[in-house]
């Protein structure tokens, strides 16, 4: 929505924009503070407009008087809701608010003035700038790549944002730069697939590796035989766009002695379901079957440049294409896996997990992680459960469950943990190899692709499991975001290093 955004420590702004909580006049301390910026009417003004009731995602606005009777300043109140139940997080659908505003009325500089009323909430600044950093920054996502001359070329505003509090500015850097790799995620998923071939995904790696300093290798062809990652071989096999395994490592010059943290990202640049062919218009869409990988990409942008966390980081992104030939795998294949798990293929269209288990069976034998975190558009089942409200999150490991709980609620990206049980992985039993890769019963679809990846992790390791099917995409305008992809898991992931 912005050609770009930008904090600034100097000059003045079109636009002011100050908050309060729900049933409150601006406080003493926001009143002082218009007063010294010579908007104390125009801010009293603006709180005696009958929109001006401080719910959440109220706003009101009102101008000061400039020369010669002209509008000054605009100055935005905008409402944070209950101030007894008010979390940081309510910043971002602050900031992506009045950026909606500032959007409507081209405003190019914006000053965000929240001292006051984030005083009174007792709110860590810093964290508070960052979540409004992100709101406006997730807002002015632009993808234009792919307009024509059918279509009228946008006239759009870059928007520079400044505020008094340096704390709260530094924030809002921070929250920008997260927006931005988390931005890169999105414009990933939104490349369509005769563009985001299996080649392209590659290329982007090793573009990423150099721009901001991470290790690269790939795997393909023949490297995939020798290796053994048998189930990229045989989900790609079909396709003219070969499938790869993607190695990124972030191991900065400070780091500490220890094991890595690795991130996988299912990454399947189209999925026709293979000769489990989708039916009617299902496959609309499936270009976002590679948003895992994306998040994990987005991520790795955002631990080299924002987060720079003192611990090793690897990326394994499972790469594939799963289109129809008569090179295709079938039902009634068996694979055998590098671990030595058998897998009889009973539907080729849950084929993100074939693939995953190469990722997470090299993760386990030879990256000696300290813990793996998956991302995975994997099933239906997940929808059906959560929706599109929470992620599901699958993980036994209770230290591990509580950090990327931390940072989910850090970054407003929500997950709710789903049971892992013996039964579950039961169900997966094959009566002619180990393991089936769908029970065609569809009990607990999602713990299904749960189980069946947890026979290619070894006990020993914590592993974090997120089905990301329902979340990875808006259908709709909200809050930050517009209709399209949302870069789930981009924050999470580098709030979770953050912490380390």
């Amino acid at each position: 929505m912005f050609t770009s955004i930008s904090v600034s420590r100097k000059g003045e702004s079109e636009a002011v924009a100050f908050a309060h909580f729900q049933g409150e006049k601006p406080d003493s301390r926001t009143l002082a503070l218009a007063a010294g910026l010579g908007l104390k009417d125009a801010l009293t003004a603006a709180a005696s407009l009958p929109e001006a009731t401080g719910e959440s995602g109220s706003l009101a606005e009102s101008f000061s008087q400039g020369a010669k009777g002209i509008a000054g300043t605009r100055v935005l109140l905008i409402g944070l809701g209950d101030k007894t139940k008010f979390q940081v997080g309510a910043l971002r659908n602050a900031g992506a608010t009045i950026g909606r505003r500032l959007v409507a009325v081209k405003g190019r500089s914006l000053s965000l003035e929240f001292d006051g009323a984030l005083a009174a909430a007792k709110a860590d600044v810093h964290a508070s700038g960052s979540a409004a950093g992100e709101g406006l920054g997730l807002l002015g996502w632009v993808c234009d790549e792919f307009r024509g001359k059918a279509t009228p070329a946008p006239k759009r505003t870059a928007l520079t944002l400044r505020s008094s509090d340096a704390d709260f500015a530094n924030g809002l850097s921070r929250g920008l730069a997260l927006a931005q790799s988390t931005n890169y995620c999105r414009t990933l998923s939104q490349t369509p697939p005769n563009i985001a071939t299996t080649g392209f995904m590659a290329d982007q790696a090793k573009k990423l590796a150099r721009q901001v300093g991470l290790k690269v290798k790939i795997w393909e062809g023949q490297d995939l035989a020798r290796e053994r990652f048998e189930g990229l071989i045989n989900v790609g096999k079909a396709s003219e766009n070969k499938p790869c395994l993607i190695r990124l490592e972030y191991n900065p010059s400070n780091a500490r002695a220890g094991k890595p943290a690795v991130l996988v990202g299912k990454t399947m640049t189209y999925d026709t379901g293979g000769l489990s062919l989708k039916i009617n218009n299902s496959m609309v869409g499936m270009k976002r079957d590679k948003d895992g990988g994306c998040a994990v990409l987005g991520a790795m942008h955002a631990i080299a440049t924002v987060i720079k966390p003192r611990r090793r980081v690897v990326a394994l992104l499972a790469v594939a294409e799963n289109s129809i030939s008569d090179e295709a795998y079938r039902p009634d294949d068996v694979i055998t896996y590098r671990n030595g798990v058998t897998v009889e293929v009973t539907n080729t269209d849950a084929e993100g997990r074939l693939v995953l288990a190469d990722a997470l069976c090299w993760a386990c034998e030879q990256e000696n992680p300290g813990y793996i975190v998956d991302l995975a558009t994997l099933t239906g089942g997940v929808i059906t459960a959560l929706g599109s409200t929470y992620a599901g999150l699958f993980c036994e490991d209770d230290a591990l469950r509580s950090k990327v709980q931390s940072a989910a609620d850090i970054a407003g990206e929500r997950v709710w943990r789903l049971p892992m049980h013996q039964e579950y992985r039961d169900m997966m039993k094959s009566p002619v190899a180990d393991i089936l890769n769908s029970n065609p019963n569809r009990k607990a679809h999602a713990g299904q692709g749960a189980a069946f990846l947890s026979y290619f992790v070894e006990d020993r390791i914590p592993w974090c499991h997120l089905d990301i099917a329902g979340v990875h995409v808006s259908e709709k305008n909200s809050g930050p975001f517009i209709e399209g992809p949302t870069g789930w898991g981009v924050r999470l992931l580098a709030n979770l290093l953050d912490a380390d």
